[in-house]
């Protein structure tokens, strides 16, 4: 079976196109066609197999080979030599680092107990078999401390699973109907660009579109309506929706009747916001807020692009609460391009841990928001292993400071299993070279237009690359952990065999694309809640109890007089997550609006100091408009490189979680900026960190 899906015979020499499918941490699952000669890709290309994506690509991923045979690439397996942090490694056999690692398991499980053992991943960027298989399988069977996944999606996720069961969202190629287009706390201009052809579409056949972000997009520049809101108001902008519908008769009672449950109190909640309150906090004009929701209650079919944005704050589950119930109480669903778009990860009948044999285990649940904590902390028992992989903890964690004291320990193995060099593996005590996506098999299933792709290698592995099922089912035999596959091949095949009919034969029959993006289902006629009783819960009590904090309640912004500008991580165009920041080699610069600057003696050509009581970070500064008064933004998925002293954004970010989901604050960063000495700073280039590795 798995022959078929490489039609092209082999690699190594002459000149071939391969068909298949990006996985990285973006909605759109791009289908790629990828050229290869003599065994080299030479160029990677959209391929037109997925309707949505339409042969078109991000410019992130077109660099791809650039990672593939950069000088940043792991090789080959090695050995700490010298102090952590300078990575530094000596050259080992795959069956001699294996065994290390197998042996120090043991080691740590017999002295401390395996939960002194903590994998440590995301997989944002992974398909479905570079995650939740042979690892899985392994860590479970292992008895090792586990890891609640939440840095990004866990409060939207817990509030679209209690609300509506995680229902199938609008399909792309339905906003063409909309009449009014809400994009709420996303920006697809950076990640989901295939969105954007169909909004501009549903505008030129007469649809409003309305942006709500405290920056300025370039949807947002081409919008009728910009709400450049606050960080963290986002739900009481939503309630002032809910109220004005409520109050003016508005709201749509026979489908609350029907399908609801939970208004009443909804209604009585949003009542504490009328629109002036809500405006002041959010800092917008009431007017601007009054348009929104007049135009949201007279507009049909409307739809609200709900983002990931409006989660990264204390109140973040709330948010995403408030703002999913619009729809519900305006009466938009029925209809063809009205409701609301999130995640379509839930519109597939599977969970990717519904494969894995080994039960999970009892043991410790570590949130991996609070690794710096787990490092620094935990003594019962300490953490003795960390196990990294699909990661680049260093610089994608909250709290950062804490978190590199705790890679720093002398007494923490560290095992780093990655593509590239990162800042991560700096501190690793073991490095295991990991193959990319275009070096093995995956599944990739998209949340955005509902599609599911086999991915294939174009190339043979680089170096003594190693995908993930392989490695982590080599680590399991050495541990006497029986029927692990461990290969990827047999690893694709037990997938395959586990999935759902339906999906299995087209994956395998069409020849590795399940053509589901040209699935259009309307909400509520086509697909309804997947809740017990098929109704929405607009208030959902159970995430009450999860949670610090009463559902719908806005707390206040975190700011004080010593921090008063609120420092947002914005995905950008140069990186999916961290991945490819070691590309890099410009210096990162903070946007700070014109007037915020001047307040602080701030030029355009300044260096500047951005701090709070965890920490400073040394960067550039780009005066602009495009961030409201109050807010300055840093790009996300930075490499300590990327700025002038070698810490990121993440430096600033409380380790604190959202009110329910445990998901990470990071726009409840508050700060304060001043202007660098040019002595501090001048002539200061990225610096681009090579890992030393004796041959």
């Amino acid at each position: 079976m798995v022959a078929m899906f490489n039609p092209n015979g082999s690699r190594k020499w002459g000149h071939s196109t391969v068909e298949t499918v990006c996985p990285l941490d973006c909605p759109d699952s791009c289908s790629l066609a990828v050229t290869v000669e003599n065994g080299r890709i030479v160029k990677v290309d959209g391929s037109k197999r997925q309707e949505v994506t339409a042969g078109y690509i991000c410019a992130k991923v077109r660099k791809f080979p650039e990672r593939v045979y950069g000088d940043a690439r792991l090789r080959f397996p090695g050995i700490r030599k010298g102090p952590k942090g300078k990575g530094s490694f000596s050259r080992v056999s795959w069956d001699e680092a294996l065994d290390l690692i197998a042996s120090r398991m043991v080691e740590i499980r017999e002295k401390w107990g395996a939960e002194a053992i903590l994998p440590f991943y995301y997989g944002g960027s992974n398909g479905l078999l570079t995650q939740y298989t042979t690892d899985a399988e392994l860590f479970r069977g292992f008895g090792t401390s586990r890891l609640d996944r939440t840095v990004c999606a866990a409060p939207t996720g817990a509030a679209a699973e209690a609300m509506y069961g995680k229902m199938a969202g609008v399909n792309y190629l339905d906003y063409v109907h909309a009449r009014l287009i809400v994009v709420w706390g996303a920006n697809p201009s950076t990640s989901g660009i295939h969105l954007v052809p169909y909004i501009q579409e549903a505008q030129r056949r007469g649809a409003t579109l309305i942006v709500i972000d405290p920056r300025q997009t370039p949807l947002a520049r081409r919008a009728d309506l910009h709400l450049p809101i606050r960080p963290g108001t986002d739900v009481v902008v939503a309630l002032a929706v809910h109220d004005f519908l409520f109050e003016r008769g508005l709201a749509d009672e026979r489908f609350l009747a029907a399908h609801t449950v939970g208004s009443e109190r909804l209604r009585e909640r949003s009542a504490e916001w009328p629109i002036a309150r809500a405006a002041a906090v959010a800092g917008i004009e009431a007017s601007a807020l009054g348009e929104l929701a007049d135009l949201y209650a007279a507009s049909t079919p409307a739809i609200i692009r709900c983002g990931w944005g409006l989660e990264r704050n204390r109140n973040g589950g709330n948010a995403a609460l408030a703002v999913l119930a619009l729809p519900a109480v305006a009466g938009k669903f029925g209809v063809r391009g009205g409701g609301y778009t999130m995640s379509n990860s839930g519109a597939w009948d599977f969970r990717p841990s519904d494969f894995v044999r080994a039960k999970e285990p009892p043991t410790r649940l570590v949130n991996m928001n609070h690794l710096g904590r787990a490092l620094l902390e935990f003594d019962a028992p300490p953490v003795k292993m960390l196990f990294v992989y699909n990661c680049n903890p260093a610089v994608t964690m909250p709290d950062q400071n804490r978190v590199l004291r705790g890679l720093e320990r002398d007494d923490l193995f560290t095992v780093v299993f990655d593509q590239v060099r990162t800042d991560t593996t700096a501190y690793a005590d073991v490095v295991l070279p990991a193959t990319t996506f275009l070096e093995h098999y995956d599944i990739a299933r998209s949340y955005g237009p509902p599609s599911m792709q086999l991915g294939r290698p174009v190339i043979d592995a680089f170096g003594e690359a190693r995908p993930n099922s392989e490695v982590f089912g080599a680590l399991a035999r050495r541990l006497g952990l029986s029927g692990v596959p461990d290969s990827q091949e047999e690893t694709l095949l037990a997938r395959l065999g586990a999935m759902p009919e339906r999906v299995r034969n087209d994956l395998v029959e069409r020849g590795g694309a399940v053509a589901e993006c040209g699935y259009t289902p309307v909400q509520f006629v086509d697909v309804f809640p997947r809740t017990a009783d098929r109704k929405v819960n607009l208030f959902p009590d159970h995430l009450e109890a999860t949670g610090r904090a009463r559902l719908y309640v806005y707390e206040g912004d975190p700011a004080s007089e010593a921090y008063p500008l609120a420092l947002i991580s914005p995905a950008s165009d140069k990186t999916i997550s961290s991945t490819l920041g070691e590309l890099g080699t410009r210096a990162a610069a903070l946007t700070i609006h014109p007037e915020d600057a001047a307040a602080r003696g701030i030029e355009g050509d300044d260096g500047v100091r951005i701090f709070n009581d965890l920490g400073e970070l040394h960067c550039a500064v780009k005066l602009s408009a495009e961030v409201r008064r109050g807010v300055v933004s840093l790009p996300k998925g930075l490499w300590r490189k990327s700025t002038f002293n070698g810490l990121t954004s993440n430096a600033l970010v409380p380790d604190s979680l959202t009110d329910f989901g445990g998901g990470a604050c990071f726009s409840d960063a508050r700060v304060e900026v001043q202007k660098l000495a040019r002595a501090d700073w001048a002539g200061r280039e990225v610096r681009v960190w090579i890992a030393e590795t004796s041959h």
